[in-house]
């Protein structure tokens, strides 16, 4: 395959071959890409995986009548049987009219800069020393560590999307994450602490993260001594990364076009206009905010980058569109289609989803809970259409109006609608969470980012000890 380049002789060819093909179908898409990227993961004291690889291929997405077809490949010298059979495939599923909402052709080249070091130059040796680094930290807090693990990855990819309707659009990036976690055991009592960043800024944000890596490891020791909460319904207190995880997983993925259109029930419930949480909430999703790991200049079919407010004043203004989805259903595409490689046809996806900063100050949100939860930092959760269940990283009791005792095993479920109707206060702090790499679809690990202030919300679900 050439160099992925908006060079004369790669430009003329997709050209070409889309003039060649267009007649057709209704709609014809070519993406290539190049991707370099590395994998170290680091368990006990063992270098499991130790990698760099480098991919080169594309995909075909052709539209007709309503149908999808799709091909991938990885010679380009097979380009026009691929786009045959995506076209075929296509014809053979159309059965109705082609909706895609209009956009405007563009040509351009867009590369986002990096702040500090390109991950390809640093040697592979050093990332295996910074994994051994983090490790020995994790290691050393405690005795009672039983297991560590420390997962480091990298992917530079670079782009060229050309389509029927005129676009050629080249781009490129980086992104890097980190993972840690420590588990430690005193005889039945099992605890885990995590810890996750990235970066599309450079390699330095990677480095020196020696507290926070020390952090995860504390929390798991410290965890083994603490009493388990007495499961019940409380007031909680959940800082901006629960705030972070709460909006993307529980109402982020319900905000997406897709669900909606195919999931008549859900379409019901995500109603424009409708009320879903107090008159202060204010909920985002876009690329356009730079510097965060959702942040992009077009999305996979070539929509511009969007601001998209999903809540405005507590009641749903908007939701995530492919241009599939903004034209079945009558809306403007806010460029939210994105795959995570050649390998997967784009789809309706989160970029960085927020809920904005409010009014109330930190402190004054414990302020009148008589018996509740403060709720920090997360270990894991799991939603399941408008259900969801996330565990605390950390948290305490709240007693009257003050932070008390430290508790364990601390998970927090509810239903999404009913808990934002449940905020009772939002707090003038924020913080933007970069770990997050989500999945759907089949396409695990597409960087994003999520952000918010400080909630107190009331009548939470919260398990943990219940007597007998």
């Amino acid at each position: 395959m050439p160099t992925l380049t908006l060079s004369t002789d790669v430009r003329n060819l997709l050209a070409d071959l889309i003039r060649r093909y267009q007649s057709q179908v209704d709609y014809l898409a070519i993406r290539l890409e190049e991707s370099e990227g590395t994998d170290v993961l680091l368990r006990g004291h063992r270098i499991e995986t130790l990698s760099e690889g480098l991919s080169i291929g594309g995909h075909v997405r052709a539209f007709y009548k309503g149908g999808w077809g799709f091909a991938s490949f990885n010679h380009i010298t097979t380009l026009s049987d691929r786009i045959e059979e995506a076209i075929a495939a296509a014809r053979i599923v159309g059965q109705e009219d082609s909706h895609l909402a209009p956009i405007e052709a563009i040509q351009t080249i867009y590369n986002l800069p990096l702040q500090g070091t390109d991950p390809r130059q640093v040697a592979l040796a050093d990332k295996k020393t910074l994994c051994d680094h983090y490790g020995e930290i994790l290691r050393s807090v405690d005795d009672r560590i039983a297991t560590v693990s420390v997962r480091y990855g990298d992917c530079t990819q670079r782009i060229l999307l050309a389509t029927s309707e005129g676009t050629f659009i080249e781009q490129s990036w980086a992104d890097m994450e980190m993972r840690f976690a420590a588990t430690a055991r005193d005889g039945d009592t099992v605890q885990t602490g995590r810890e996750t960043t990235g970066s599309r800024n450079g390699y330095e944000d990677l480095k020196n993260l020696d507290r926070q890596v020390e952090s995860a490891a504390r929390r798991a020791v410290d965890a083994l001594a603490l009493p388990p909460i007495q499961g019940g319904s409380y007031t909680v207190v959940i800082d901006p990364i629960l705030t972070g995880l709460f909006v993307h997983e529980a109402f982020g993925h319900l905000s997406e076009a897709d669900m909606a259109y195919e999931n008549p029930d859900i379409l019901e419930v995500m109603t424009l206009g409708r009320r879903f949480g107090p008159p202060e909430l204010q909920i985002f999703d876009g690329a356009a905010p730079p510097g965060h790991r959702g942040s992009y200049a077009y999305d996979d079919e070539g929509t511009p980058a969007t601001t998209t407010q999903l809540i405005k004043d507590g009641v749903l203004v908007g939701r995530l569109h492919s241009r599939e989805t903004a034209g079945k259903l009558g809306e403007a595409p806010t460029g939210n289609a994105r795959c995570l490689s050649y390998h997967y046809p784009p789809i309706v996806r989160m970029t960085n989803t927020w809920i904005d900063r409010g009014q109330t100050p930190v402190a004054d949100l414990l302020t009148d809970v008589k018996e509740g939860v403060y709720a920090r930092n997360w270990l894991g959760g799991m939603t399941n259409g408008e259900m969801f269940t996330f565990t605390a990283g950390e948290a305490w009791m709240i007693r009257n109006g003050q932070r008390a005792e430290p508790v364990r095993d601390v998970t927090l479920s509810g239903n999404v609608f009913s808990t934002l109707a449940d905020i009772e206060a939002i707090g003038d702090d924020f913080h933007w969470d970069e770990s997050g790499g989500c999945g759907k679809g089949g396409q695990s690990g597409l960087p994003v980012g999520c952000g918010g202030p400080s909630l107190r919300i009331g009548n939470v679900v919260v398990g943990g000890h219940i007597d007998s």
